[in-house]
């Protein structure tokens, strides 16, 4: 829906492309599938974690979703798949709705397939994004 460019971390993208070849991902319990992330990657414009602008979601960025036609609001942080934990708020980026909104900025609406519907979400806010707290190696 939004036609902006799409960025990623150059340590989000190598750390990422590195558990992706490793087969990592391949055990997974996300619904997601590898090649997805592989292809939402490749959408993304690697940028130096310095520079990337503090309302682009990055990995371990917690951000709160709106789920557009539900109003549902949900407060989660963009986590590698090793450390998801749903109930704990951690979404994998392997998830459907996690490598959809990694890279997108504050006010982004994404639709994304997930298996009972397609899902419109909405960033409403981006409450820490490691970058702009002078984290650059989360």
């Amino acid at each position: 829906m939004n036609k902006h460019a799409l960025y990623i971390t150059k340590p989000n993208c190598e750390r990422l492309r590195k558990y992706l070849s490793s087969g990592g991902a391949n055990g997974s319990r996300d619904r997601g599938s590898p090649e997805m992330l592989g292809e939402e990657i490749r959408k993304r414009k690697i940028v130096d974690s310095r520079k990337i602008a503090p309302d682009i979601v990055t990995m371990n960025s917690r951000v709160k979703l709106k789920d557009i036609d539900t109003n549902e609001e949900m407060l989660v942080t963009l986590v590698f798949p090793d450390d998801s934990n749903i109930e704990q708020g951690k979404l994998s980026v392997l998830s459907p709705i996690g490598a959809a909104v990694l890279g997108h900025s504050l006010g982004d609406i994404i639709e994304r397939k997930v298996p009972a519907r397609v899902r419109r979400i909405q960033i409403e806010e981006i409450c820490y994004q490691p970058e702009a707290a002078g984290n650059y190696d989360l």
